[in-house]
């Protein structure tokens, strides 16, 4: 089975075309890459140009007009455009280790999606590299720098076998990142994809998941596998989450699986 990779970004070129190096040290590659953008100016652009002719397979850029932060819509955008039966979502601001999309590969199964987790880079270590781009830097989980805290540094290694004795179901809504899931793409159109109605930051992908679950689409978090490495940035503001919330509560309450003003709109 073929993936798709779909990257969000917004004007943080740098970390982008660290995300970018990281694809190509991957052991399974995606069938395309698809850059949602939502909004980045001419050097997030010239990027991904410089880098659609690095590639051998397909690297699409799908941008929108600034008009805030939208990553509902702009997954939307981005998802338009998958081809494969599987696709998988990450920031792009998340290092993928080298299995990471074979492991996502690895764990799919029919009826299910799959959340994986982050390790946390500091700011220092973050400073340190972007401040020089190395196509062949990997990380080690003890590393200086790599994930500060115990309990996630423990998990911060690769093992498919503790990948397999560990898995669970995802019932934590709090547990639900879209910076490293992915899905079978008829499960997404099920849905209609993301609410475009939600603005600003949060729980446009708690509802999202609300949605798959009422649609019978249980989550699977994994440990110990789909390694990735957040690279370290600001918080955005939560002032969006009021309204978000009532959004999410709508969904949550009517116990809905579609919404009206989701993916649809981006298909021709």
């Amino acid at each position: 089975m073929e993936a798709d990779l779909l990257i969000t970004t917004y004007n943080r070129p740098e970390a982008l075309e660290a995300v970018f190096m990281s694809i190509g040290r991957q052991t399974v590659m995606p069938h395309k890459i698809i850059v949602a953008d939502d909004g980045s100016g001419e050097e997030t652009a010239a990027l991904i140009k410089k880098y659609q002719s690095i590639f051998d397979i397909e690297l699409v850029h799908a941008w929108q007009e600034d008009k805030g932060f939208r990553a509902a819509e702009s997954r939307n955008n981005g998802l338009a455009y998958v081809e494969s039966p599987y696709v998988i979502i990450v920031d792009g601001d998340m290092l993928m280790g080298k299995y990471f999309i074979q492991d996502h590969l690895f764990f799919a199964e029919r009826g299910r999606f799959i959340q994986g987790g982050r390790v946390m880079l500091t700011e220092e270590k973050t400073r340190e590299l972007l401040r020089v781009l190395d196509a062949k830097r990997t990380f080690q989980y003890l590393e200086k720098g790599v994930e500060s805290r115990l309990e996630k540094k423990i998990t911060a290694f690769r093992s498919i076998f503790l990948a397999q004795l560990t898995q669970q179901k995802l019932t934590n809504k709090r547990k639900v990142r879209s910076c490293n899931m992915s899905f079978f793409m008829d499960d997404i159109l099920r849905v209609n994809g993301f609410n475009n109605e939600f603005v600003g930051w949060g729980r446009e992908d708690s509802e999202f998941v609300e949605r798959l679950n009422n649609a019978g689409v249980k989550g699977k978090l994994l440990k110990f596998s789909l390694l990735a490495y957040h690279l370290y940035h600001k918080e955005e503001t939560r002032a969006s989450l009021p309204q978000n919330d009532e959004l999410l509560n709508k969904t949550i309450e009517n116990k809905l699986v579609r919404c009206d003003d989701g993916l649809s709109k981006f298909l021709k």
